[in-house]
């Protein structure tokens, strides 16, 4: 069954095609464009790349990291330096409460780890990084965290996580690759926080195949699903789209919109306590609910996210869902106490949210 259901995933994420006699053809050519990123991005700069039929350069007098040329290997390197630090800050802490992002993979990637390839692990980039000029770590909602110039950052205590042998590599490393490389490949986005909530759940799903087969190439399939996704789900990480009928702030006023429809009584509570779209659902939608419900949850939510024939616009009675069915407890609570309430989703039972907004959906 799970591994019906990672196949599933990959059609309605417009990944694999529809017919089955394509896939092998068409995943043996994503899979190997997949690597051709892995050799092109994750490199140290100014070293033979005789693989690739790219000659040694003469670092010392064409390019050396003081170069102030801004097309300047060393210069970029350093520039996407800031982007991974800010991502492994994120996927390290992905999904606390369970201890799977922290284990070891089954398939880490021989092509980052062989020895005898000029490639270094994301991981060890971060280790030997200290930026001693100002870091900026970019959210969602602009640059923010600037660091004091001239302090050293502080990378993580040794004793946080756990350190595998050599050859070895966690999936939250994984999951940090397929983030730099994502933001390589789309630097009018690049990395935004959260974008680690939204590749969690893809990645977990392929990585827990009970097939091999497909196991061993969740790193690349979890790539381009996870491309697809942010193709349809990116304008909610764009901020100058905010404003726009496919910004987020047009999608917030759409939940209280179907709620003032469906539940006036309770919309009008809301805005008694001047408690604004914008306090909980930028949250609920940028994320995909990713961060509200247990990690198998999530997966039935996206489950049916992804097959309703309007994509994401159900995420919207999804919402308002939550809402009415907690309907009682916002009735008769306050400001503090319903902010807690909409910050921390009390109800855990996702199918009967599902159910709540298919009527919703449908006008009952």
């Amino acid at each position: 069954m799970k591994e019906v259901f990672s196949c599933f995933s990959q059609i309605l994420l417009n990944y694999l095609p529809l017919d089955q006699a394509l896939w092998e053809t068409f995943l043996t050519k994503q899979r190997d464009l997949y690597a051709q990123f892995l050799r092109e991005m994750i490199i140290q700069p100014g070293i033979a790349k005789a693989n690739l039929g790219v000659s040694r350069e003469d670092v010392t007098l064409e390019d050396h990291p003081l170069n102030p040329n801004p097309d300047s290997r060393w210069n970029t390197y350093f520039k996407d330096n800031e982007v991974l630090l800010q991502i492994d800050k994120d996927v390290r802490r992905l999904y606390p409460d369970m201890a799977f992002f922290q284990r070891p993979t089954d398939f880490p990637s021989q092509l980052i780890l062989d020895p005898q390839n000029e490639y270094e692990t994301l991981r060890r980039r971060v280790e030997q990084t200290t930026l001693k000029a100002q870091t900026v770590n970019r959210n969602r909602s602009g640059v923010t965290n600037v660091s004091s110039p001239g302090k050293a950052l502080n990378l993580y205590p040794s004793n946080e996580y756990e350190v595998l042998p050599n050859g070895c590599e966690a999936h939250w490393e994984v999951v940090e690759r397929i983030l730099f490389i994502y933001a390589k490949l789309n630097p009018g986005i690049a990395y935004v926080q959260g974008m680690n909530e939204i590749v969690g759940p893809i990645y977990y799903t392929f990585a827990t195949d009970p097939n091999n087969q497909w196991k061993e190439h969740a790193e690349a399939d979890t790539f381009f699903c996870f491309t697809n996704l942010m193709s349809e789900n990116r304008d909610n990480f764009i901020k100058s789209l905010d404003d726009s009928q496919c910004g987020i702030t047009f999608k917030m006023e759409s939940v209280f919109s179907k709620l003032k429809e469906k539940d006036t009584e309770l919309y009008m509570k809301l805005q008694e306590q001047n408690i604004k779209p914008q306090y909980f659902t930028f949250r609920w939608l940028t994320l995909l609910l990713s961060q509200e419900f247990l990690l198998p949850d999530v997966i039935r939510i996206w489950d049916s996210l992804f097959s309703d024939q309007e994509r994401f616009e159900f995420l919207i009675p999804v919402c308002c869902a939550m809402l009415t069915l907690i309907r009682d407890q916002l009735l008769a609570g306050d400001f503090t106490t319903n902010m807690r309430l909409l910050q921390d989703y009390p109800i855990s039972d996702v199918h009967a949210i599902l159910i709540k907004a298919k009527e919703l959906q449908d006008g009952l």
